[in-house]
C-alpha cells in the first residue's frame, strides 16, 4: 500500500518572504493536490539570533493572499506538531546524542580563536576550502581526539560544546534527484557540519532530517540552493536508520535577474523599479523596508500563474490557468534544471489578462477605494461606468480611476503641447456649435447620439471630423489621449459636456 504524499514548505522567519520561496510553497501545494496529498508548513525558527518579529505573521498574510493554504500548520495544527521548530527544542538533542552513540557523531569543544587558526593554517597551505572534516578533525579539540575521562569530564562542567556529523572519508554518496536525475558526491568534499550548537539549539540539516521524518514527509521540493546539502542528509537518514522512508528530493531551479545574469534579489527589485515580495515589508526596527506585489496592484491570480511559469511549462502552448488547472497539469517531471528569468514584463502581461477576465462589479470596488484615497466618493453604477471605460487600456487596477479622475472632477488646466499644436480655429468653431446643440439637447445622450451630433455639426461647417478630435477630448477631459470620448461623453451627460467644451474655449488662448 502506497504511502499519503505529504510535502512541507519550511521558510524561516528571518525577513520578508522572498519571491522564491512563495514558488516554493506553490510547487508544494501543487504536487500535493495533484496526488490527494497534504502540503504542510513548517516554522525553521531555530537561529533565534536572525529571527525577526513579524516574519511568521506575514508569510501567514502572503499564503493566505494566493490561496496557498496549507493543510496543516502552526495556525492550522494537524497531529505531527509542533509545527514550529523552537518548540521542539527539547527533541532534537535526543536525535543527536544517539547519533554519538552510534559513531556518527562527536563533541568539539574547539573555541571561535582555535576555529580561525584552523582555517588560517589551512589558507597559508593554499588549501582552497579550509574545512573541519576527516582530516582536520584529528588536529582538534573534540571527543575523537581527546580521552574518554577528558570528554566526560569537560560535559559535566558546562564547557560549550557543539555536535558534529562525522563524515566518512572515502564514501560516495548516491540518490536521485527527481528534476536533476543521479546525483554523486564523494565525500572527501564534505565537512563536518555542526548538528546542535552551543546554545542547545539544532541546525538546519538536524532538524530537518528529523522533523521531515517524524512529520511523514514523502517529497522534499525545495530550491537548488539546498542541493550542496542533499549529500550530507541522505548520510544522516542512513545514520538513522530511516533509508527505507527517505523522501524523494526535488531540487527546483534558481531564478534569475531578468538578464539571466545570477540569482535574483532585492536589490535587483529595487534597482529595476519592481517587487520581488509578495506583500509590502516594513521592519519597525531597523527601518529596512520592501515593495509587494499586491500593494503595487497584482492580483494574486495572476501572480500564481506566473510564478508556476518561472520553471515549470505544461508541455502545451496554454499560458492562461487557474489554480485548479494548475493543480490538474502539474508534474515535477516538467520542472526544468535551468534558472528562470524573473520577467516583469510577463507578469504584468499576466495582470491585464486576469484584470479583464474579472467581472466590472468586481473592478468597481478598486475604483471606488482608489477615489476615495482621493478624497472621492463614487457610486457604484459611476465606478462600473469607469471600469468599462478603461479596463481594456490598463495593467493595474488603480489605472482605471487615474485615467478617469476628469469623469468627477472637470479640468482646470489643459495639456500644454496639445494645446499648441491642436486647439484652432476650426476646433473652437465646431466645439461653440456642439456646445450649442447640447445646451437645448432633450432626450437620450448615449455614446452613438453624442458622436452622431457630433458628425452632423462637424459636416455642417464643412470641418473634417478627424483633424480636431484630439481638440474635441482636450476640451472635455484636459488631457489629448485616454478611453473612448464618445463613452465619457454619455457619462457625463450633455449639459456637463457643453458646460466642459464653454470653460475650455473661455480659459484656453485664442486661437489666432
Amino acid at each position: 500500500m502506497s504511502r499519503e504524499i505529504r510535502v512541507r514548505f519550511a521558510p524561516s522567519p528571518t525577513g520578508p518572504l522572498h519571491i522564491g520561496g512563495v514558488r516554493t510553497a506553490l510547487y508544494n501545494y501543487l504536487f500535493a493536490k495533484k496526488n490527494q496529498g497534504k502540503f504542510l508548513l513548517r516554522i525553521e525558527d531555530t537561529d533565534q539570533a536572525r529571527y525577526v518579529a513579524g516574519a511568521e505573521e506575514y508569510i501567514r498574510e502572503s499564503l493566505e493572499w494566493l490561496g496557498i493554504t496549507p493543510d496543516e500548520s502552526p495556525w492550522n495544527p494537524g497531529n505531527v506538531g509542533p509545527y514550529r521548530q523552537s518548540e521542539r527544542k527539547a527533541d532534537y538533542m535526543q536525535y543527536a546524542l544517539d547519533l554519538v552513540e552510534k559513531g556518527h557523531a562527536y563533541y568539539a569543544f574547539d573555541t571561535s580563536e582555535e576555529l580561525e587558526a584552523m582555517r588560517e593554517r589551512l589558507t597559508a597551505a593554499r588549501v582552497v576550502q579550509p574545512q573541519y572534516n576527516s582530516i582536520t578533525r584529528t588536529q582538534m579539540k573534540n571527543s575523537l581526539t581527546l580521552p574518554e575521562d577528558e570528554v566526560k569530564a569537560r560535559l559535566a562542567s558546562g564547557e560549550p560544546y557543539v555536535i558534529r556529523v562525522k563524515i566518512p572519508r572515502k564514501e560516495e554518496v548516491r540518490f536521485h534527484d527527481q528534476i536533476r536525475g543521479w546525483v554523486m558526491v564523494h565525500t572527501s568534499t564534505l565537512d563536518d557540519k555542526v548538528l546542535m550548537k552551543s546554545d542547545g539549539m539544532p541546525t538546519y540539516h538536524l532538524a530537518n532530517i528529523v522533523d521531515d521524518h517524524r512529520m511523514g514527509i514523502t517529497h522534499v521540493i525545495r530550491g537548488e540552493e539546498w542541493l550542496p546539502s542533499a549529500p550530507l542528509h541522505v548520510l544522516l537518514y542512513k545514520y538513522f536508520g530511516w533509508e527505507d522512508t527517505m523522501p524523494e528530493f526535488a531540487h527546483l531551479p534558481l531564478l534569475l535577474k531578468p538578464d539571466g545574469n545570477g540569482k535574483l534579489s532585492k536589490r535587483d527589485g529595487d534597482r529595476m523599479g519592481f517587487p520581488v515580495f509578495p506583500l509590502d515589508w516594513k521592519n519597525e526596527e531597523t527601518g529596512d523596508s520592501a515593495m509587494g506585489f499586491r500593494e503595487q496592484e497584482y492580483l494574486p491570480e495572476a501572480l500564481l500563474n506566473f510564478l508556476a511559469f518561472l520553471g515549470w511549462n505544461p508541455g502545451d502552448e496554454r499560458e492562461l490557468f487557474t489554480k485548479e488547472e494548475l493543480v490538474e497539469a502539474f508534474s515535477i517531471e516538467r520542472i526544468g534544471k535551468a534558472g528562470a528569468k524573473f520577467d516583469i514584463a510577463k507578469a504584468k502581461w499576466y495582470n491585464e489578462q486576469y484584470l479583464r477576465a474579472r467581472s466590472n462589479t468586481d473592478l468597481a470596488d478598486f475604483v471606488i477605494e482608489a477615489a476615495k484615497k482621493d478624497g472621492v466618493e463614487l457610486d457604484s453604477n459611476k465606478a462600473e461606468a469607469i471600469v468599462s471605460l478603461t479596463k481594456e487600456r490598463v495593467t493595474f487596477p488603480g489605472e482605471m480611476w487615474t485615467q478617469c479622475r476628469f469623469l468627477v472632477n472637470a479640468p482646470k488646466e489643459f495639456d500644454e503641447q496639445v494645446a499648441s499644436k491642436k486647439w484652432n480655429a476650426d476646433a473652437v468653431a465646431v466645439l461653440s456649435a456642439y456646445a450649442e446643440k447640447l445646451s437645448k439637447f432633450e432626450g437620450t445622450y448615449d455614446s452613438e447620439v453624442a458622436k452622431t451630433l457630433l458628425g452632423e455639426t462637424a459636416d455642417e461647417l464643412e470641418i473634417k471630423l478627424g483633424k480636431i478630435m484630439q481638440a474635441v477630448r482636450l476640451a472635455v477631459t484636459g488631457v489629448g489621449a485616454g478611453p473612448d470620448l464618445m463613452e465619457i461623453f454619455a457619462i457625463l451627460g450633455a449639459g456637463e459636456v457643453a458646460n466642459r467644451i464653454q470653460f475650455a474655449i473661455e480659459n484656453l488662448p485664442r486661437p489666432e
